[in-house]
């Protein structure tokens, strides 16, 4: 029996997912998007410098997510800007931000209680965009689990995934910043949904699309409104993979950070590692610890 038809919340989650997300919580993703572009050292002084270099990373970040799923499918990498108005729409979003007189666009939407509005309405686009990213490649792959995951999490995350691209883009080239090696919250998210919208797709998972899409998405809105909030850069999912990863790895989530200096940072985040690796790093790791702490505030949330 599906869980919100026996609490008579079937049809709230049926509505739910039927509200169209243009323009309002389309316009919500890309303010969102763009905040976080502005907030990267160096991108206001690349706007005055390269504005077109300034407005393609704006639309890698509304859009990224979109074009690596054509990636997958083997569909073309432009298609989606096909789309006059969503295009139009970022363009002036992007150019109210960075030029707007007095930052009087960028102060009102970064004013944290609207920001937290902007952010709860960007979680909906996301949860949508995972649902749909997986029935598009059930279409194409009917047994391929794999990539409708894959295409999933891309739908979900594609911006944080082409961070690097982006940061070319900037002039700035630091593959230590990997997305895959530092998993943020959207990431890390976006890929269990893929997982279970995959599971709803090919039946395996007995809950209707409508009901999974309304409780995925008060999770996301719930945790990532919680996470702006506090100002916090903690992942809701580092307790459980606390005590999941040293069982299935046989170490801590992130237990290799011995090896790798970069890693320090994102290991302290997790929690994973014993008191006594963080001990025993060197002074050039503790620095890196800061610079890597400092950059995870200013990732991408997708």
């Amino acid at each position: 029996m599906d869980l919100l038809s026996a609490l008579s919340l079937g049809e709230l989650a049926l509505s739910f997912s039927r509200v169209p997300l243009f323009p309002v919580f389309d316009l919500s993703y890309f303010i969102v998007s763009i905040l976080y572009l502005k907030y990267e050292p160096g991108a206001v002084e690349l706007s005055r410098r390269h504005p077109v270099a300034s407005w393609l990373c704006a639309m890698l970040h509304c859009f990224g997510s979109y074009i690596l799923a054509d990636l997958l499918l083997g569909e073309p990498l432009i298609d989606y800007f096909s789309n006059n108005s969503s295009v139009l729409l970022a363009s002036a979003v992007w150019y109210l931000i960075f030029f707007c007189p007095l930052d009087l666009f960028y102060k009102c939407v970064s004013f944290l209680p609207v920001k937290l509005i902007f952010v709860a309405m960007k979680e909906v686009v996301r949860v949508r965009k995972i649902a749909v990213g997986i029935h598009h490649a059930h279409h194409h792959y009917h047994h391929g689990w794999f990539v409708m995951i894959a295409t999933g999490w891309v739908k979900g995350s594609g911006v944080a995934l082409m961070s690097n691209l982006e940061q070319l883009l900037r002039g700035v080239w630091k593959p230590e910043t990997n997305e895959i090696l530092h998993m943020s919250f959207p990431t890390k998210a976006s890929l269990y949904g893929a997982i279970l919208f995959t599971l709803q797709q090919t039946r395996w998972l007995p809950v209707s699309k409508a009901s999974l899409i309304f409780i995925f998405t008060m999770f996301m809105v719930s945790c990532k409104v919680f996470l702006t909030a506090t100002h916090s850069h903690n992942s809701p999912f580092d307790v459980l993979e606390g005590y999941v990863c040293p069982v299935l790895f046989g170490a801590a989530w992130g237990g290799d950070h011995h090896h790798d200096n970069h890693g320090a940072s994102h290991g302290g985040s997790h929690g994973g590692g014993p008191g006594a690796q963080h001990s025993v790093l060197p002074a050039k790791s503790k620095e890196e610890l800061s610079e890597g702490s400092r950059k995870k505030k200013t990732k991408k949330a997708d």
